[in-house]
């Protein structure tokens, strides 16, 4: 079986839920009011080609290299059963050869070679997030499930939301609008009190294009939660230059906003950064412009958005 070894937060039961997490993000001010706990959960049904967290696309547990801080030591390549590892290769690792038993992992001195995803239990997870209560009480923050996608995991955050929500935690999501809306407004809608939107395209061939999936249903889970929730709901529109920040895609995203009443709009800024962990996971990439957006990009799009509360305009997560 590949990928037999994998680290977990914490011991679940056959019963109850667990979900492949890659990362807490403490301390973040960026993600819904006051100081937040980001919940980086891995997995998502859509193929972006310029993924911010490449790391997230897939729901098991991946291995990363860091060639910055490899030391060429070869303790990895001496623990690889499959003789997967060839240190004169850039990339060390041959994936096709690779099963992702992480032993390479635990005998790393410089941490090049990390795990991406740690299975949690609800109990697990929970207790992570409660070590930062004391920040959330302080300064009116919570909890953020971002990723990949977490509706991924719909009845793991059913479980963990109303233990959280008992506890007197704000619960924001940040999704891609890929889900199923029933199970989404049962199992999850009546514990959060903010939801960010992402807004990507309206043109469906550009949507599957450059996602692998058409919006039919992404707009019209939008529409239905803003109609119908009791809470916030914020569009947010990640700006990729030459792919969502074209006029006629800027344009036809503000016409739909407005059209619905919808005022409040979120522009989120392209982070070239990402770029370094796509190749670090052996991915390709699609997309790999290496710099980040000017002022003159940045003001002609706001110009588009002039009618709108924009927020915060700020920096996609890295």
């Amino acid at each position: 079986m590949i990928g037999t070894t994998v680290q977990t937060g914490g011991a679940a039961t056959d019963a109850e839920p667990q979900a492949m997490v890659v990362d807490l993000k403490r301390n973040s001010l960026d993600d819904g009011p006051g100081i937040r706990t980001l919940v980086f959960f891995k997995g998502c049904p859509l193929r972006c080609v310029w993924c911010h967290n490449p790391e997230t696309k897939h729901a098991y547990q991946e291995l990363m290299f860091d060639a910055k801080v490899c030391i060429e030591c070869g303790d990895c390549a001496a623990a690889c059963r499959e003789h997967a590892i060839d240190l004169a290769d850039p990339g060390r690792i041959d994936r096709q050869v690779c099963t992702r038993c992480m032993e390479c992992v635990d005998v790393c001195p410089s941490g090049a070679l990390k795990r991406a995803g740690t299975l949690y239990s609800t109990d697990a997870l929970y207790a992570e997030i409660m070590r930062d209560e004391p920040f959330y009480r302080h300064s009116s923050g919570g909890v953020t499930y971002s990723g990949g996608e977490p509706t991924v995991y719909l009845r793991f955050l059913s479980v963990l939301s109303a233990r959280l929500k008992a506890a007197g935690i704000h619960l924001n999501i940040e999704t891609c609008g890929l889900y199923n809306h029933a199970l989404f407004e049962g199992l999850l809608l009546p514990y959060l009190d903010l939801v960010f939107f992402d807004l990507k395209f309206i043109d469906p061939v550009l949507q599957r294009k450059y996602t692998g999936s058409t919006n039919t249903v992404i707009l019209r889970n939008f529409l239905r939660l803003h109609d119908t929730a009791r809470i916030p709901v914020i569009p947010r529109i990640p700006l990729i230059p030459g792919i969502t920040t074209t006029e006629n895609n800027l344009v036809s995203l503000a016409e739909f906003l407005s059209s619905h009443g919808i005022r409040k709009v979120e522009l989120l800024a392209y982070n070239p950064l990402w770029t370094d962990k796509s190749s670090g996971l052996g991915h390709g990439l699609d997309y790999d412009r290496k710099k980040f957006m000017e002022k003159e990009e940045i003001n002609k799009i706001k110009q588009l958005f002039k009618d709108f509360d924009i927020g915060k305009f700020r920096t996609l997560d890295y």
